[in-house]
This record gives C-alpha cells, structure tokens and sequence, in this order.
C-alpha cells in the first residue's frame, strides 16, 4: 500500500502545537488548516499517531474529496470511491456527518446518501446484496464545508483524551488533551518541580508524568482501527513496542497537585494510581493562598475557577488577589494559568509575559504565561 492521507484533529487554537507533535514523530509531510493537521504518511502512520499524539482530538483516514451541491453528485462521486480497499465485507460502517456554508444543509440526508452510496459499491466488488456488519468497525463521517465534501473514515474510536486513568472525573473537568497542550507550551522539564493549584481530577499532574516519562498517552487504551486487517496486527505490535522501549520509566519527578476540596484530592490519587503512578505524585488539601515552598525554579500550571458561574465572581476575583500575592514569593517559578476572566492580570496583579488564545471546550480562554528565571546550568 502506498501513501494514504490522515487528518489529525485538534481544538481551534491547537493545531500548531499537534503539527508540531505530528513532525517529532518524523513525518514531514504535513500542512496545517483551522481545526485539524493534514499528514500523507504510509498506513503505520495510524499506529504511531494514535499512540502517541498528545493534543491531538482524533485521527482520521480521508477517502476522498470533492465538490458537489446536489445530491445525485454526492451519490455517484461517493459510489466511485474504493470503499472496499478499507471496509471489508463484513465490516460495520456507521455515517455521521456536518454542514457547513453548503448547498447540501440538510445532515441526515447526506449521511443517508452516503451510506447508500457506499452499499452500492461494496456491493460491486464483494457481489453480493447484503451485508450483514458485525465486524470491524469504520466510523464514516461525511463533512460538507463550503460544497467540498469530505470523506474520512475514524481510525481512533473513543477521542484521544481518553487515555484510561480517568474514570472518575470533577463537575468541570479539564480534557486530557488541553491538559497536555498546556504543558507543552510551557518551560516544564522533568527536572524541574511542578505544581497544579487547582488539581480537580488530577489531570495536568497525570498528563505532565506522563510527558515527564515519556509514557506514549494511548499506551493503555484500544482503538478502532486496531481490529482493520488492512492496517496490520504486526505494525501495532511493532507501534507498542516502540513505546515501551522509548518509555522512561526511570525519570525521577517533583510534581504537586493541590485543591481546596478533599474529595478532589481523593479523586486525583485513585487517577494517578489508574495511570500506573502509585503515589510517586503528590496530592494534599491545600488554598492557593497556602502556597509556598523552598523548592526553585519550579513551574506552577493551573485551570483555576473562571467565576462563570452566578454569584461566584466575587469570590474568584478574591481569589486571584490571592493568588497574585501568593505567587510573587516564589520569585523564581514560571506561572501558567488559564482563565476566560479578562481582567485576570489586573487582578493577579502582575502582566503577563505572553498570553495565548485557547478554547477551552466552548469557552474562549486567555493561556497566561508568566516567566521565571532559567535555572542555571548545572
């Protein structure tokens, strides 16, 4: 099999930061658009990417592309695609689907169309009139954006974020996959201290152990395209391999989550544990305003309160303060926090050295970075 072409989609405000996973790994192909990283790589690619793609939200195999803004146009341009190189005869292929700015508006019919569509040309090359679907599974998505249509079949089943630690989770949780971003854009080594403030569920503590040790974030998960005979049992073998022996599992960490709320600290330790971390992180009950330490050249990474919520401004604006004052102590930690609260650096009291747009789920958040001093060379 030749080169096939994969979209790996991410959270607007992201897709620089998964491109630049995407090439770590080594495929240089790759060309950036809103909300998703376009790679041509070979058919391992799909292996490597779900593994190991950190802000990535999905990864995807495109089919094909084309224009249409008629119904019969998508039917015979979808039918002329070879369905049957990825779907095998028993394969289970479900069609989902969004429009968007196209004559084609209406969803439900073009997920039906496709799916006629795509019966139609199975239907030519395995000869026969039925499909009984109860194999495999290929998630198809039809996605109409300005009357170009695209064609793309799901290769990773649940969303990346799922990494297979957090079962339990606090009422807001922070995505793995933002999590992850937000570490990335940050000074953070392994050899240095970490703090979260706000731990919730212990996510940024987890995803930055896992960072810190090299862990591979889909190590511990399934995907769909683990079971496509096409995509090779053998590849994933050789995939997992590469993330064991590429795993540091040895890499001492320094990383601290603490929360006002008990049971979120609860909460934190039984995901670290889910993770594979046992207690080599530390949780404890703790205000913000508590914070201090003797440790240097630390980096504090946090998901704070936002005060969206009625009747709490006040108090997180009060906590800001508070956090402000807390902070200036450690005159020698980096602070990363993010917040949709406009007035956050008035409040903390400090600008920021640089800040970054990021939507956090819908909401429109403000990335605020505040650098330390480099540590010095050892």
């Amino acid at each position: 099999m030749g080169n096939i072409k994969l979209i790996a989609t991410a959270s607007m405000g992201l897709e620089a930061i998964v491109a630049r996973e995407v090439k770590d790994l080594g495929y240089e192909n790759v060309q950036v658009e809103n909300g998703k990283v376009i790679i041509e790589a070979d058919e391992k690619a799909i292996t490597r990417l779900n593994l190991w793609l950190r802000s990535a939200d999905r990864v995807k195999l495109v089919v094909g592309e084309f224009k249409a803004t008629t119904f019969d146009e998508l039917f015979e341009k979808t039918k002329a695609l070879p369905w049957a190189q990825w779907i095998p005869e028993n394969g289970e292929f479900p069609v989902i689907g969004k429009s968007v700015k196209s004559t084609l508006f209406s969803v439900s019919d073009c997920q039906a169309i496709v799916k006629k569509a795509v019966v139609e040309s199975l239907k030519k090359t395995y000869q026969r009139a039925w499909f009984d679907e109860d194999g495999p599974f290929f998630r198809i998505e039809v996605a109409l954006l300005k009357d170009i249509v695209t064609l793309t079949i799901d290769t990773s089943g649940a969303g990346l974020h799922k990494r297979g630690y957090r079962y339990l989770h606090s009422e807001a949780p922070l995505k793995e996959t933002m999590a992850a971003a937000m570490l990335m854009l940050t000074n953070w080594h392994p050899d240095r201290p970490f703090w979260d403030p706000f731990c919730g569920s212990g996510t940024l503590s987890i995803e930055a152990a896992m960072i810190g040790q090299n862990i591979a974030p889909g190590f511990n998960r399934d995907f769909a395209s683990q079971d496509w005979e096409w995509v090779g049992q053998n590849n994933w073998d050789l995939a997992m391999e590469e993330a064991e022996d590429l795993a540091n599992y040895d890499q001492p960490l320094q990383i601290i989550g603490t929360d006002i709320d008990h049971k979120m600290i609860d909460l934190s330790i039984n995901n670290a544990r889910e993770a594979g971390f046992g207690d080599m992180l530390q949780f404890k009950q703790m205000q913000v305003k508590d914070i201090s330490t003797k440790l240097e050249y630390g980096v504090i990474v946090g998901n704070p309160p936002y005060g969206e919520r009625i009747g709490e401004l006040d108090e997180v604006e009060h906590m800001y303060k508070e956090m402000g004052r807390a902070f200036a102590k450690l005159d020698t930690w980096s602070v990363y926090m993010l917040t949709s609260h406009e007035g956050f650096e008035e409040l903390y009291g400090k600008k920021a050295s640089k800040k970054r747009k990021l939507y956090n789920g819908n909401i429109k958040t403000d990335f605020y970075q505040f650098f330390g001093p480099r540590p010095p060379r050892a």
